[in-house]
C-alpha cells in the first residue's frame, strides 16, 4: 500500500470542524461555491489571474467517506480522520489545470493529467437551515489514478501525499499500514450514483455541440455500474481542500450577527481562542460581522 509518503502529524481536531459537520448534516444537498484562479487569457491583462466560481457538491472529509449502502467498492478501514474537504470533478474541466497553474511550485499545468496541484482556492457554503455561512480558504490537491501503483511516484503524487498527509490524524493504529490512497479514490467513485459516474463519459465539457465527439464512447445520459470503467475512471478526480483559514458568519439573529475567523498557525501555535479555549494549531478570533 502507498502509505510510505504519508506522514500524518499530531495536528489536533480543528475547532470549527464539529459545528461545521453538524451544520452540513442538516442540508439535503451540501452545495458549495468553489473558486479557483484562472490564468489571464490576454498577455496584456493587468493581472495574471482572474477568479472562476462554480457550484459543486461537498463529498465529505478526506479519509472519512460517508456511508452509502449502495457503494460496492472496497473501503479502507477508518484509521484516519482529517479536516480536509473533498469534492469530485472531471479532469477535463477548467478547475483542474487552474489548480496546477496557480500552484506555488508544486506542479504546473503540463502535469495536470495526474495527481498534484496546490493552488489557492475558496469554498463558500450557505447553510440556510441554520442561517450560517462558512467560507473556507486554502490549497487544493488533485487525486488521480496515478496516486498509487507500481514504479516510481511522480513529483505530483509525492506532493499530494506529503501535503495532505500533514493533516491526516491517526485514530486507529491497527490497520494503518494497509490504508490505500487508490482504494480511497475508487470508494469515492463508488459513492456516486451510476448516472453521476456516467457523466465522466460525457463529451468534453465546454466543447462545441456543433462538433460531435470523435470518441464514440462519449455521450450524455450514460449509466456506469463498473467501478473500473476505463473511460469514466480516466476522467474522474477527487479534489482535496486543505484549509488555512475558515470564517463562520452566524445570522440566526439578524440584529445580533456574529462572525469568527479560524486561522491555521501550525503545530506549535498553542493559541488561546476568543472563546477562551486552547485550540492548539488554530487561532480563533471573533470579528464584527
Amino acid at each position: 500500500m502507498s502509505t510510505s509518503s504519508t506522514t500524518p502529524s499530531s495536528v489536533g481536531v480543528a475547532p470549527w470542524r464539529p459545528l461545521f459537520l453538524t451544520h452540513i448534516s442538516k442540508t439535503d444537498s451540501p452545495e458549495l461555491v468553489f473558486t479557483s484562479l484562472h490564468p489571464a487569457e490576454s498577455k496584456d491583462s493587468p493581472v495574471p489571474y482572474v477568479p472562476r466560481a462554480r457550484t459543486c457538491i461537498y463529498r465529505g472529509m478526506w479519509a472519512e467517506l460517508p456511508e452509502n449502502k449502495y457503494n460496492e467498492a472496497p473501503k479502507n478501514d477508518r484509521v484516519y480522520e482529517s479536516d480536509l474537504l473533498t469534492l469530485t470533478t472531471d479532469v477535463r474541466m477548467a478547475k483542474v489545470p487552474e489548480i496546477f497553474a496557480s500552484s506555488p511550485g508544486h506542479g504546473d499545468v503540463s502535469q495536470s493529467q495526474g495527481s498534484g496541484g496546490g493552488g489557492p482556492v475558496e469554498a463558500v457554503f450557505w447553510v440556510k437551515e441554520v442561517m450560517t455561512q462558512w467560507r473556507i480558504r486554502g490549497e487544493a490537491y488533485i487525486v488521480g489514478e496515478d496516486i498509487e501503483g507500481s514504479g516510481e511516484e511522480s513529483s505530483g503524487t509525492r506532493t499530494v501525499k506529503n501535503k495532505v498527509g500533514e493533516r491526516m490524524r491517526v485514530v486507529k493504529e491497527d490497520g494503518k499500514e494497509g490504508w490505500s490512497w487508490g482504494t480511497e479514490l475508487t470508494a469515492h467513485f463508488g459513492n456516486l450514483s451510476p448516472g453521476m459516474r456516467g457523466s465522466f463519459r460525457n463529451p468534453v465539457p465546454g466543447s462545441p455541440v456543433s462538433i460531435p465527439p470523435k470518441d464514440k464512447n462519449l455521450g450524455l445520459g450514460q449509466q456506469v455500474n463498473d467501478l473500473h470503467d476505463a473511460v469514466a475512471r480516466k476522467n474522474f478526480r477527487v479534489i482535496i481542500i486543505k484549509p488555512d483559514e475558515v470564517e463562520q458568519v452566524d445570522l440566526t439573529v439578524p440584529d445580533r450577527a456574529r462572525r469568527w475567523k479560524y486561522t491555521f498557525v501550525g503545530p506549535n501555535g498553542g493559541e488561546t481562542g476568543a472563546r477562551g479555549k486552547e485550540v492548539g494549531e488554530w487561532q480563533v478570533e471573533e470579528l464584527w460581522p
